[in-house]
């Protein structure tokens, strides 16, 4: 796994390809109907964004390099565990547990309404998800692979059917309807919120940075234009489904992405969108299978997980984490929870999530240079505190407006309220009485980085049982 580097279009296509997933067209959709063209204000604003947070992020890599843990570990050593058991459970372990069964469920559907097949869907849904898992379980270098085809072909089929529809070379019928549903730039402002989920996930580049071939370059570089690429993209699709489908049909459609292919290239373009929502959902699910175990193996580096997700087979893949949030996916995927009709509200709840992260994403890098200003660094943000500060006003921002339905967005952010008290007491638990650490006490980043090794923590409690035996005499290794 350590010989072969992976080179940066393997760290794009693993940005694009968390990236670019069923739930995202969804959401392009549903922006497009609700204000037309000026959606696209939208989409620059959310890719700018975050391409501040990536930008905030190469720079926290840069100053701790190679480590699996990614924004627990720098979150760590700039805030302390509190805010690191908070962010990272709520905002990447529970959120993907959530939308990752989503992306199967639409993968299933595909597949059934491809095929015409009397197996039922969630058995097609739970089938690619254990393909994934034994994929991931062969190691780093398998993933890179499936992850390069796939997110070629996704990039590839997304561009040309927006292309296509862009300059009016479908077979279908154009509609003729106004780009624009407003002319009010501040309708495109406010729904950047909605075009938020588009752009989410680049950061998943971070946890395979030690198998990256010129880090120092290749990781920015891969965020920056994995978010890039999208924005295009994204873009390119708009005006494709401006030229092809009436805005208020698309509003109305439970499967808009579906209706565009159909209406664009009748029933080729049905078939054509169908393969790309199924290549979304293998891309999506492999990436979150893959960053997220190595999110937790590093997490459990640092003792805020159990221990049993260090564990390691013998192609170094976090094999229970693998196997344990793999089964997750499955159970969900299983028992139906994960469908299409309240995917836009779990989207807008999970956003939520996301945008607290990236915001302490920011605070991490200012707490960060304030305590460490001369330590060296290969990437740095020009301008201060300019640009992460912006980043932090701009997620504030998207999150008072998270939906321009005002009760929608009561019960968007109750909802949040409500998981984030129940994480705040777990945390505040295993803090107390696992980690033994002060809530908000930050450690150094010698120490953070320190823990990556997995015989930190066996050293450190051969320690204790050494003091304890020598009645208090022994110096705990700090």
């Amino acid at each position: 796994m350590n010989e072969k580097k992976l080179g940066l279009f393997s760290v794009v296509s693993t940005g694009v390809g968390l990236i670019v997933a069923t739930t995202c067209l969804m959401s392009l959709c549903q922006g497009s109907a609700a204000i037309g063209g000026m959606f696209i204000v939208s989409i620059v604003l959310a890719c700018a964004l975050n391409m501040i947070t990536a930008a905030s992020l190469a720079e926290l890599n840069a100053l701790m390099p190679n480590l699996t843990g990614g924004l627990a570990q720098y979150t760590l050593a700039g805030l302390g565990p509190f805010v690191t058991l908070v962010s990272m459970v709520g905002g990447y372990i529970v959120c993907n547990a959530l939308m990752a069964p989503s992306e199967g469920a639409m993968f299933g559907l595909a597949i059934v309404e491809l095929t015409g097949t009397a197996i039922p869907s969630s058995v097609i849904s739970v089938a690619l998800t254990v393909i994934l898992i034994v994929i991931n379980l062969m190691g780093v270098d398998m993933f890179a692979k499936i992850q390069d085809i796939v997110a070629f072909l996704l990039i590839g089929s997304l561009l040309l059917l927006g292309i296509i529809g862009m300059i009016g070379a479908g077979t279908g019928v154009q509609v003729s309807q106004p780009l624009n549903l407003t002319g009010d730039i501040m309708d495109g402002i406010n729904m950047a919120a909605a075009a938020f989920w588009l752009f989410i996930g680049v950061e998943f580049i971070i946890p395979i940075a030690k198998y990256v071939d010129n880090p120092k370059r290749n990781i920015p570089v891969g965020m920056f234009l994995s978010l890039g690429i999208i924005c295009i993209i994204q873009i390119v699709m708009l005006l494709g489904l401006h030229n092809y489908t009436n805005w208020s049909e698309l509003a109305a459609s439970d499967t808009p992405h579906i209706l565009y292919g159909i209406s664009l290239l009748g029933n080729a373009g049905k078939v054509w969108v169908g393969l790309v929502t199924v290549l979304a959902a293998i891309s999506t699910q492999n990436s979150v299978i893959n960053s997220i175990t190595k999110i937790c193996y590093g997490m459990a580096k640092m003792n805020m997980l159990p221990s049993i997700f260090q564990k390691t087979n013998k192609n170094g893949s976090p094999y229970i984490g693998i196997l344990l949030y793999g089964a997750v996916i499955v159970a969900i995927e299983a028992t139906g929870l994960a469908s299409a009709s309240s995917l836009g509200f779990m989207i807008l709840v999970a956003s939520v999530f996301w945008m607290v992260s990236y915001i302490i994403s920011h605070i991490n890098l200012l707490v960060l240079r304030r305590r460490m200003p001369k330590a060296p660094r290969t990437f740095r943000i020009p301008l201060g505190p300019v640009i992460p500060v912006i980043g932090i006003v701009g997620m504030l921002y998207m999150i008072v407006n998270i939906s321009t339905d005002p009760a929608e967005r009561a019960l968007i952010l109750t909802i949040d309220a409500i998981i984030f008290v129940i994480l705040a007491i777990y945390a505040a638990f295993w803090t107390k009485y696992k980690l033994k650490m002060p809530l908000f006490k930050p450690l150094s980043i010698e120490k953070v980085m320190a823990m990556e090794n997995p015989l930190y923590f066996e050293v450190r409690k051969r320690d204790s049982v050494r003091m304890k035996g020598n009645k208090g005499n022994s110096v705990p290794i700090t």
